[in-house]
């Protein structure tokens, strides 16, 4: 019996620990998502004090009523944990109360018994009834037993009442603990309803403007297909370039070759003997093995190297701008009209004049400045990295540049906002760079 007291014990004690922690975790996710949400409200409140509503406006409310979903998913989590634990608790009372009932009942037998039994007299004749010196010791022994069980009894009662009142205390803090999630689950409910509705706001005031964001979304395509010919024209001439280079190098090491057999060939016919010199020197034909690179582009040792430690900087890279709010990505993009715009870049909000950087080492081999959207392509190995929509590039083509270097200023988009559009490439094609980047 002792033995399952201690069972019961452990198990609720883990049991209730192990809801402590998940509904910590819970909230401080929760805590992270408001924030969050503070964040994208922020923004939201100082594009509205600019301009009237415009795509990263939506894009914003869009998010803002994302992270409040996921608040209240959240907050539903945690009712059910917390229901969870009620029943529980509830389960647990009932088990101690079935269990008082028996340990009562047991205990009420034996002082009934012990009732029945409680004269000296009794107690006397049962030791001397006994029928030798050894069974009168076991009767003793008997009676201490049956006593310390009598005991041990009445301990378990008030053990197991003990714990129950605990647990009744805990049902009560697990109920006040249920109200207060209750309520804030109301409120954060009445919030998505208000978000919701600006949100709806925001839609049917870009909807009005249909022709315009159709016309802004029509520029800004054409812009991306220049920048991705630029691209990929600049990638092609890297590419014939290395190209142009590698021969150089193989035929300079063919004419050094050929010198170098000529000399050899020359200095034995003048160390020829005359009883020999009807007898023409055997010349061995050298024939070297020129070892490609893998990729025409990774053709010296500092390219390798580059190219190796761009690629071990996955995950790791940082944004071109310190500050910024991600308003398209990489590949599908809703529109508020409802339609599709496939883009091969990221497209990041930010503050008009906010410095770019280089987000890793390399060279710059294009530079377009006097332009609708000027731009800035940068190689890093086999790797291309391209910022576009930029003001003031401080940066010059075929100029080594480091990670974190200033490469311009952010230029304002079709909305009259802080836009710039980040690129990134291998010699295949494009990839999505927000995948390389640090996680925010």
């Amino acid at each position: 019996m002792l033995n399952k007291f201690l069972f019961l014990v452990i198990f609720i004690n883990i049991a209730v620990s192990g809801f402590s922690q998940t509904r910590e975790e819970l909230e401080y996710q929760r805590n992270q998502l408001k924030k969050e949400i503070n964040e994208t409200e922020k923004l939201l409140n100082a594009n509205k004090s600019k301009t009237k509503e415009n795509l990263l406006q939506w894009r914003l409310i869009n998010n803002k009523v994302s992270l409040q979903n996921r608040v209240i998913e959240n907050v539903n989590k945690d009712l059910r944990i917390l229901d969870n634990n009620i029943y529980s608790i509830q389960r647990d009372i009932n088990r101690y109360d079935r269990l008082l009932d028996t340990l009562k009942d047991e205990y009420a037998k034996s002082m009934v018994y012990a009732y029945k039994n409680r004269s000296s007299y009794d107690v006397l004749n049962f030791i001397f009834s006994a029928d030798n010196f050894n069974d009168a010791i076991k009767r003793i022994a008997y009676l201490k037993s049956y006593r310390n069980y009598r005991e041990m009894q009445g301990q378990n009662i008030l053990r197991t009442q003990e714990l129950r009142r605990k647990r009744i205390e805990d049902l009560g803090g697990a109920k006040v603990k249920k109200r207060s999630t209750l309520n804030e689950q109301s409120k954060e409910m009445s919030a998505l309803e208000k978000q919701q509705q600006e949100k709806d706001r925001i839609l049917a005031e870009l909807k009005k403007q249909g022709k315009q964001l159709n016309t802004q979304m029509a520029a800004k395509q054409r812009q991306m297909k220049k920048v991705s010919n630029a691209i990929t024209a600049a990638i092609k001439k890297a590419q014939d370039d290395a190209r142009k280079e590698q021969l150089a190098k193989a035929a300079e090491a063919e004419r050094k070759r050929k010198e170098e057999k000529k000399l050899a060939e020359k200095n034995a016919t003048a160390s020829t003997t005359s009883a020999t010199a009807t007898t023409k020197p055997e010349v061995t034909k050298e024939v070297k093995s020129v070892n490609k690179p893998e990729n025409v582009l990774l053709n010296t040792a500092e390219a390798v190297a580059l190219n190796a430690s761009f690629e071990k900087n996955r995950g790791a890279l940082p944004w071109p701008v310190d500050n910024g709010y991600v308003l398209m990505h990489y590949g599908n993009n809703k529109l508020p009209s409802g339609g599709d715009l496939v883009i091969t870049c990221t497209t990041i909000a930010t503050n008009i004049g906010s410095p770019v950087k280089a987000v890793f080492d390399g060279e710059v081999i294009s530079v377009v400045a006097n332009d609708e959207q000027p731009f800035v392509i940068v190689q890093h190995g086999k790797y291309f990295t391209t910022y576009t929509n930029l003001s003031n590039i401080s940066v010059s083509k075929g100029q080594q540049i480091k990670r974190g270097q200033v490469i311009g200023r952010v230029a304002a988009n079709y909305d009259g906002e802080g836009a710039i559009d980040f690129y990134m490439n291998t010699d295949k094609g494009f990839v999505d760079a927000e995948s390389w980047m640090k996680r925010k």
